[in-house]
């Protein structure tokens, strides 16, 4: 199974915020689509990323005053991305070994989706349900 597989399931649409917004927004943002991160862009390109922790540390550090800085001042600048061909359990693992849950999908320079590890929950879970299905029919058959 790929990124593309999953993308394909879920949608190329990313949630993204500008550089110069205040957190505020993008606290908001987050609320109202009940995601856990979105991209920082600027004219189409990917400056960062600015996930539920990013918000959690800077809030511990500095306090509420930190809602009225930019996201640029919070958000990941170090971003690990991905590519459709990459396979899920690849992905997985850098996951895993990154420690973070959400993951950049780039081809050619350009974000085409956003991956998160609830993604790749969901699309194992159907993966395995449909490999049971296959087995009972097999098991009917025999």
């Amino acid at each position: 199974m790929t990124v593309r597989s999953i993308l394909d399931a879920k949608g190329h649409q990313v949630m993204s915020v500008a550089p110069g917004a205040k957190l505020s927004a993008a606290v908001k943002l987050l609320g109202e689509r009940k995601i856990g991160a979105v991209l920082v862009m600027e004219q189409g390109r990917m400056e960062g990323i600015l996930s539920e922790r990013d918000i959690v540390r800077v809030l511990s550090e500095r306090g509420a005053g930190a809602l009225d800085e930019p996201v640029s001042s919070v958000m990941t600048k170090k971003v690990v991305s991905c590519r459709q061909s990459d396979t899920v359990s690849a992905i997985m693992e850098m996951m895993t070994t990154g420690k973070f849950r959400h993951l950049p999908v780039l081809e050619d320079g350009k974000v085409v989706g956003l991956i998160s590890i609830g993604d790749i929950v969901k699309s194992r879970v159907q993966e395995y349900e449909r490999e049971q299905e296959a087995l009972r029919d097999y098991i009917k058959t025999a």
